[in-house]
C-alpha cells in the first residue's frame, strides 16, 4: 500500500525536501550516472507528488509543473523517479496514474508534455503518451518527447 501527498514547494518541510532530493541524486546521478545539475530552479513552482511505503519511507516521486514552466503550453510530469526496492512492485505505474490525476486536479485537464527516457517509450505509451519524434540526449541519455493529450 502506497500513500500519497501533494506539496508546493513552499509547503515542504526541510526533511521532505531533503527525502525528494536524496532519492533524485541516488538514482538519476549515482545509480544512472550521470552527473547533471538537479536543482533547476523549476522546483520552486513546482508540486511535489510522495509515494511512501508502510513504513512511511519515500519510495517514489515526481515533480507536476504548471503550464510553461518547462514547455510553452504544456503542463508536465517530470523527475519521474521509484527507489530501487521498490520496482517490480506497480509502484511506477501507480505513480504514473496519480501524477496525471494531480495535473489535472492542480492545472485543469490540458495536454501534458514529458522528455522520456527513450528506453521507457512504451512505459508512458501505457498511459496514453505519443511520441512526437523529437529525440534528444539530455547529459548523455537519449530521450523523447511525449504528449498526452487532454481526455
Amino acid at each position: 500500500m502506497i500513500s500519497f501527498s501533494c506539496l508546493s514547494f513552499d509547503q515542504l518541510r526541510p526533511a521532505e525536501l531533503y527525502e525528494i532530493l536524496a532519492l533524485r541524486q541516488e538514482v538519476f546521478v549515482v545509480e544512472q550516472n550521470c552527473p547533471y545539475l538537479d536543482c533547476d530552479g523549476k522546483d520552486l513552482q513546482s508540486w511535489h507528488l510522495m509515494g511512501r511505503d508502510e513504513t512511511g519511507k519515500l519510495i517514489c516521486y515526481t515533480r507536476l509543473l504548471p503550464e510553461g514552466l518547462s514547455y510553452e503550453g504544456y503542463t508536465s510530469i517530470g523527475r519521474v523517479v521509484s527507489a530501487p526496492q521498490a520496482r517490480g512492485t506497480g509502484a511506477g505505474k501507480i505513480l504514473m496514474e496519480r501524477s496525471i490525476d494531480m495535473c489535472y486536479h492542480l492545472f485543469g485537464r490540458q495536454p501534458i508534455k514529458i522528455g522520456a527516457q527513450t528506453y521507457l517509450l512504451k512505459f508512458y505509451e501505457g498511459f496514453g503518451f505519443q511520441s512526437t519524434g523529437e529525440a534528444y540526449l539530455e547529459d548523455g541519455i537519449p530521450h523523447t518527447k511525449m504528449i498526452r493529450s487532454e481526455k
